[in-house]
């Protein structure tokens, strides 16, 4: 299932949960404009995943450029053909900012991998340019992606549904508008089959920020960690698909903006360490 390119990531990359405040004080996205160093950033907005590009391009157009972008692009790649066209590669090498947006995550994943886009994204991270997305567009970013599973009965052998994903970040499971469908039970079933992945649950209005070994939580929202790296034991490989699971020992830490985890050590990190390590956050609210 996993994408097989190794990339050194140096850039910030960031990934909400979907539904973010796009007005008011916004603070998820002002975050991410102020990752950029720039007064004045070019924004690219990817719209793959989305049956609506033009109405979700016209809504971050305004949000951006309230938020101080320079310029906002309208990367409109609908199909495999888009994903090699030298127009839309272009436009992703000017971003300083690459926004995905949300939608449907297969889309996404078949249209931009092993696409000379794709390439582009990751060329644009390596120097330093920030990489961002929302509910589909976070959950691609992990190596391996969740796209399906019901919220209502997951916690059984081969219920939840994963694929390869884009691979900015390692050894996390991203799910998205996580308190609000009531997706617990999937990174539950995930941790269990798969105990080195941090199970990463975004709220929306509720992001993360990932930065080496540290991960920030943002926004207003909650971020739910399931961490089950401890398991003390499960009857996972006894069963048949479909059958339930039994699992022990699973730790779950409910994040706010302000606090954060140290994903090397698997432990949660309070404001005063934050800032004590010099990663206080720094969100623009004016």
């Amino acid at each position: 299932m996993n994408m097989n390119a190794k990339v050194k990531m140096q850039g910030p990359l960031v990934a909400i949960g979907g539904a973010e405040d796009k007005a008011s004080e916004a603070q998820i996205l002002r975050h991410v404009v102020s990752l950029s160093g720039k007064e004045a950033p070019v924004v690219g907005v990817i719209t793959t995943a989305s049956s609506i590009p033009e109405d979700v391009y016209a809504a971050y157009e305004d949000a951006f450029r309230l938020f101080g972008a320079a310029e906002v692009l309208d990367v409109r790649i609908r199909d495999r053909k888009d994903a090699e066209a030298d127009e839309f590669v272009a436009m992703i090498q000017r971003s300083d900012i690459v926004f995905l947006s949300g939608g449907d995550q297969m889309r996404l994943t078949n249209v931009l991998g092993a696409s000379a886009a794709l390439d582009a994204i990751r060329e644009r991270r390596t120097d330093g340019a920030v990489i961002a997305g929302t509910s589909a567009g976070a959950a691609c970013q992990s190596r391996t992606m969740v796209y399906g599973g019901s919220p209502d009965d997951s916690l059984r052998k081969g219920a939840v549904k994963m694929t390869a994903g884009f691979g900015f970040v390692e050894d996390v499971i991203i799910d998205t508008h996580f308190l609000e469908r009531g997706r617990f039970s999937r990174l539950m079933e995930v941790g269990t089959t798969n105990p080195e992945y941090l199970g990463v649950g975004l709220g929306e209005n509720a992001g993360v920020h990932f930065d080496g070994n540290i991960m920030r939580a943002l926004g207003p929202g909650h971020v739910i960690l399931v961490d089950s790296s401890d398991i003390g034991g499960s009857n996972v490989f006894e069963l048949h698909d479909g059958e339930p699971v039994a699992v022990s020992n699973v730790k779950m830490h409910a994040l706010v903006n302000g606090y954060g985890f140290d994903m090397g050590t698997r432990r949660v990190l309070g404001p005063d360490e934050l800032k004590a390590l010099g990663l206080e956050q720094s969100i623009a609210y004016s």
